[in-house]
């Protein structure tokens, strides 16, 4: 989902700006304005504070072209881009699936850093050839350089969420086989590095590195960025672990018994009073007669039928056949019943024997439920009940996006 405001669109893809990059353009400006400031007092403060802003503007100017780099590769490989987004830490291209071969998931997530590697060139061209090396643009275009190389270098660090890591994925990826491989590998890797960079940040604050002849880490900055890092290859190692076990769950295994059989050559009114006004209502009712299933019988339509002819009316009057209504296999993977769930917008589907006759039913409560079974985490009965009743999944779990992206795991 996107979050933040929107500012434009480039190339037909939406631009976003989320309000914690407000907070860092604030820092970039005042930093840079009292360091120039200070460094050249010739420059007077309106020229300081104005290159101050320059810079955080052509920063971000920069990471949104980094961003394109990845998005434009995607739109060539004919994969949407949702948005970009400028936010705290840099920039993130929203893109709406992995590339479908890791050397076009190598070629995605090299493209930012080349772009960057690309700018640090060209402005550091730009410097040699301004002829006063003090004067404030020469000093904003070879400052910026540098950022554009420390962006670089940084991104390419073999880790999730960081490109490198995206390398790296895909490298494994290509030498293994297997999608699933790379994505652990490289969210392992990313959050060893950011475990690294927080004791690393944590010893700086504290004197230590100072008191080892250490370098220097960046202090509170450097653990907050290993955090970050932290946080975001732990949600990659969550979520594949998350489609892991998707991919192993069938619809046999997450339905559930919870429905009624009736006969088919019930009246309506038979039915209405024998099933409907019961607090052991059935979630949903299936009509048979003769040994064979007619279909599913649809409550809501017994009240487009005139309270008159309820005693005339049966059930076959009103049923609807299988054949005309959403339903899997008892060995349809899980991922394609959620998918057709939620593309659908059903509150529950039909699941069929090898021999075409309804073995269960499956709601969002039951594959919540089966997935948390085979992932060996417990979930409240609680829980389970309220999804049922809502028809919708917590907050947080977005299994539809989830289902989709699991099925395209190779």
């Amino acid at each position: 989902m996107q979050s933040g405001w929107r500012i434009g669109s480039l190339f037909g893809i939406p631009l976003l700006i989320d309000p914690s990059w407000f907070f860092i353009l604030v820092i970039v400006t005042l930093s840079n304005a009292l360091r120039w400031q200070y460094r050249y007092p010739d420059w007077g403060t309106p020229v300081a504070w104005g290159t101050g802003f320059a810079m955080a503007m052509l920063l971000f100017a920069s990471v949104l072209l980094h961003e394109l780099g990845h998005s434009l590769v995607a739109k060539v490989q004919g994969i949407q881009v949702q948005s970009i987004t400028l936010f705290f830490f840099g920039g993130i291209a929203a893109i709406a699936q992995e590339p479908k071969t890791p050397g076009k998931a190598f070629q995605v997530a090299i493209a930012g850093p080349a772009v960057s590697f690309m700018l640090f060139v060209i402005l550091t061209l730009l410097t040699l050839i301004l002829p006063n090396n003090e004067m404030p643009l020469s000093i904003l275009f070879r400052d910026l350089a540098a950022i554009n190389l420390v962006l670089t270098l940084f991104n390419m660090i073999p880790g999730l969420p960081l490109d490198g890591g995206q390398v790296l994925k895909a490298i494994v990826w290509k030498l293994t086989g297997s999608q699933i491989k790379g994505i652990r590998t490289a969210a392992k890797v990313g959050r060893f590095l950011g475990l690294f960079a927080i004791a690393w940040g944590l010893a700086d604050v504290l004197g230590v590195t100072r008191n080892l002849g250490l370098p220097t880490a960046g202090g509170l900055w450097a653990a907050l960025i290993g955090w970050f890092v932290v946080q975001n290859a732990s949600a990659y190692d969550r979520i594949t672990e998350l489609q892991e076990a998707m991919l192993k769950v069938k619809a046999e295994d997450a339905m559930t018994r919870d429905f009624r059989v009736v006969d088919a050559s019930m009246s309506v009114r038979k039915f209405a009073d024998d099933y409907l006004i019961t607090e052991s209502r059935a979630a949903v009712y299936y009509a048979a007669s003769n040994g064979r299933y007619r279909g599913v019988i649809n409550t809501e339509d017994l009240q487009r039928i005139e309270r008159s002819e309820w005693e005339s009316k049966t059930l076959l009057d009103i049923v609807h056949p299988l054949n005309e209504v959403p339903t899997v296999q008892e060995s349809t993977p899980i991922v394609e019943v959620i998918q057709l769930l939620e593309n659908q917008s059903l509150p529950r589907i039909t699941v069929l024997s090898p021999a075409e006759a309804v073995s269960g039913v499956i709601d969002r409560g039951d594959i919540v439920k089966a997935i948390a079974l085979k992932m060996n985490l417990r979930i409240s009965d609680a829980a389970i009940k309220q999804i049922k009743e809502e028809g919708v999944y917590p907050p947080g779990l977005q299994l539809g996006a989830i289902a989709q992206a699991a099925s395209e795991l190779r």
